[in-house]
C-alpha cells in the first residue's frame, strides 16, 4: 500500500465532507463511530427492539424525520426543506432501507441493528459490500457522502474553497513531489505576483518541508484549505527555472471552467480541433456548446478533447459532448448508456419509480445550467474522436468513450490507463446530508461496461488485463502546457492521425485506481480533487441536484 498519510490525497476535511471508504490520510474527517445508543420509536422490523434482520419498511416511512431539522428552503428550488423532528433511529433507518432497496450488492451488505449506531455517518459506513475483486481491491471504493448545502453549490456552479491550482502528486512518499497540473482562470493562483503554470513545483508550505519534511497537519492546511479567506505561504520552483521563489495566496471561492483551451492545429490531414473538458458539472454545458461550435465555425475534420484530468460528473453532460462529436446519423435511436439496477428492479427504476429506461444522446441542452432545457446542439459529425486520458479520467469521462464506441465511432486513446468507474449513483439528500451509495452499472448500446479496470491504449505494454483500444502509450508530460502542439500526448495524437503509428509506450498500464492499494505513477501522478467529480451523477427528475 502506497503511504499517503504523509499527502492528502482523498477528499480536503471541510463540513461532513468525506469519501467514507478511503482512509488515507490523517488529515481526514473522523467522524465518531458506532455507540450504544437506542430508538425511541420503535424501528426498522418487527423484533423487541424494533429490528429483525433481513426485514425492512419502505424508506420512505423515515425520510426527512430529523435529529436536526432544517429550517428554510432549499437554495435552487426555493420550497422548504421537508424535515420535520425525528430521531437517531429514523435517520439510520432510512439509510437502511434506502440502501436495501437501491443498492447495487444489496444483498451483500452486513445487516446491523441501526440503533447501535449514534452517528449516522459512520453507519453509512456499514452499508455496503465488503467483498474484493479478483484484483484483491476492494469492490466498493465509492461510497461518500457530503454535506447537502456544500453538495449543491459544489454541483451547481463548481465553486469551492482553494486557490485556482489543480494540484497532483507525483509522489507521495519522500522524496515527494506535487506539481500544477492546471490552472482555473481569474483565480488566486493567476494573479499578478503569483502567476502558477503547469508544471511548478511545491518546494514547502507555511515554512514546511513538502520534499522530505513530516508536518503533515502543514502541508495539508495549507494545500487544502478548508475554507476562503485562509493565507498561506508557498515556495515553489516554476517550469525550468533554476531558483525557486516564494509566493503568498488567499484561498477564495474558486469557480471551476470545465472548458479550456478550445483551439485548432493544423496537420497534413486537415484542421484539427482540441478542447480540454476538466469537469462534468452543470456549466460545462454551456462551455462545450461553444466550444463545439467555433471547432464546427473552424470546419475540423479531426478531434482531440483532452479528458485526462476529467473525473466525471453529471453523465448528461458526458451524454452531451458524445452527441456533438458524432452527430445525428450515428446516435439517432441509439443508447448512450442504459443503467442496470440490482435485480430487485430489472425494469423500473428504484429512485424515481419510472420504467426503466436507457439515457439517450441528449440532441438539445438539458436544463441543468443557466442555458434553457431544448436548445439544439452543434454536432461536428465525426466517424473518430482522440481521447488524451490518464488514470485520473474516470467514470462519465468513460462513458463517452464506451458510449461512443457502442455505436461505431472510433475511439483512439492516446495516454495513459483509465481508473475504471463503470458505476453511478443518484445523490440522495436526507436531513442534511447528501449520500451517494452504487445504484447502477452503465453499459453502452452493444450492452458493453465491463470495463473496471480501465481503457488502456493497444500498444501499452506490462501487461495490463483491462479493455485494449486502439491508440498509444504516453506518459504525461509537465513541461509543457495542455494544448501545446509540443506537448506528448498532443504531438502523438497528432502523429498517429497523420502516420498511424505511436512512440514508444512510456504511459501507465493497469494502475488499479482505487487510492487504497495502488502506488503513485511516476509518470502521470494522481489528481486531489473530492469524491463528486470522480463519478457518474444521474438527475433525479424534477429534484434539482
Amino acid at each position: 500500500m502506497a503511504n499517503f498519510s504523509t499527502i492528502h490525497l482523498a477528499v480536503p476535511a471541510t463540513s461532513v465532507r468525506r469519501m467514507t471508504t478511503l482512509a488515507l490520510a490523517a488529515a481526514l474527517l473522523v467522524l465518531a463511530g458506532c455507540g450504544g445508543g437506542s430508538s425511541a420509536n420503535g424501528g426498522n422490523g418487527n423484533g423487541s427492539n424494533g429490528w429483525t434482520a433481513g426485514v425492512f419498511l419502505p424508506s420512505a416511512s423515515f425520510a426527512a424525520q430529523c435529529v436536526t431539522p432544517r429550517g428554510g428552503n432549499h437554495p435552487i428550488t426555493g420550497q422548504p426543506w421537508p424535515d420535520v423532528a425525528g430521531t437517531r433511529s429514523d435517520e439510520n433507518n432510512f439509510l437502511r432501507s434506502w440502501s436495501d432497496e437501491t443498492y447495487l450488492w444489496y444483498d451483500e451488505i452486513t445487516d446491523q441493528d441501526p440503533a447501535l449506531f449514534s452517528n449516522s455517518l459512520a453507519y453509512f459506513d456499514e452499508l455496503k459490500s465488503d467483498e474484493t475483486t479478483a484484483s484483491g481491491a476492494p469492490k466498493d471504493k465509492f461510497h461518500f457522502t457530503y454535506d447537502t448545502d456544500e453538495w449543491l453549490q459544489l454541483s451547481q456552479s463548481g465553486v469551492s474553497a482553494g486557490y485556482g491550482a489543480e494540484w497532483i502528486i507525483v509522489s507521495g512518499e519522500p522524496p515527494r513531489k506535487l506539481v500544477v497540473a492546471y490552472t482555473q482562470p481569474n483565480s488566486p493562483a493567476m494573479q499578478t505576483g503569483v502567476d502558477l503554470a503547469r508544471g511548478a513545483e511545491v518546494l514547502s508550505v507555511d515554512g514546511a518541508d513538502l520534499v522530505n519534511g513530516d508536518d503533515v497537519d502543514t502541508l495539508n492546511a495549507g494545500l487544502f484549505p478548508a475554507e476562503a479567506g485562509e493565507t498561506h505561504t508557498f515556495t515553489v520552483r516554476d517550469l525550468g527555472a533554476a531558483n525557486t521563489r516564494d509566493i503568498t495566496m488567499v484561498s477564495t471561492n474558486v469557480t471551476a471552467t470545465p472548458v479550456q483551451n478550445v483551439t485548432t492545429l493544423a496537420s497534413s490531414m486537415g484542421t484539427v480541433g482540441y478542447l480540454v473538458f476538466n469537469d462534468h458539472i452543470a456549466t460545462a454545458e454551456g462551455g462545450l456548446k461553444s466550444g463545439i461550435e467555433q471547432l464546427d465555425a473552424a470546419n475540423v475534420s479531426e478531434l482531440v478533447v483532452d479528458v485526462r484530468y476529467n473525473g466525471g460528473g453529471f453523465l448528461a453532460i458526458a451524454s452531451q459532448l458524445a452527441y456533438m462529436i458524432a452527430g445525428d446519423v450515428p446516435t439517432a435511436g441509439r443508447i448512450f448508456e442504459a443503467i442496470e439496477f440490482n435485480d430487485q428492479h430489472p425494469s423500473t427504476n428504484p429512485v424515481t419509480g419510472q420504467p426503466l429506461e436507457p439515457m439517450p444522446f441528449f440532441d438539445t441542452t438539458v436544463g441543468i445550467s443557466t442555458l434553457p432545457a431544448g436548445q439544439p446542439l452543434p454536432t461536428l459529425d465525426l466517424q473518430r474522436v482522440f481521447m488524451l486520458t490518464g488514470p485520473n479520467t474516470c467514470s462519465a469521462s468513460e462513458s463517452i468513450m464506451n458510449s461512443l464506441r457502442g455505436v461505431g465511432v472510433e475511439v483512439i486513446q492516446i495516454g495513459s490507463t483509465t481508473c475504471g468507474k463503470p458505476y453511478g449513483f443518484y445523490p440522495t439528500d436526507n436531513c442534511g446530508t447528501t449520500y451517494f451509495t452504487i445504484q447502477f452499472r452503465g453499459v453502452n448500446d452493444q450492452g458493453f461496461g465491463d470495463y473496471t479496470d480501465g481503457f488502456s491504449p493497444e500498444n501499452t505494454t506490462s501487461g495490463f488485463v483491462g479493455e485494449a483500444i486502439p491508440g498509444c502509450s504516453v506518459a504525461d508530460d509537465f513541461e509543457h502546457a495542455l494544448g501545446d502542439p509540443l506537448e506528448r500526448r498532443l504531438q502523438a495524437a497528432i502523429g498517429f492521425l497523420e502516420t498511424g503509428s505511436c512512440p514508444a509506450p512510456s504511459g501507465v498500464a493497469n494502475p488499479g485506481f482505487n487510492k487504497v492499494s495502488a502506488p503513485l505513477s511516476v509518470t502521470d501522478g494522481l489528481i486531489t480533487r473530492t469524491p463528486w467529480r470522480e463519478n457518474r451523477i444521474t438527475l433525479v427528475p424534477d429534484q434539482p441536484q
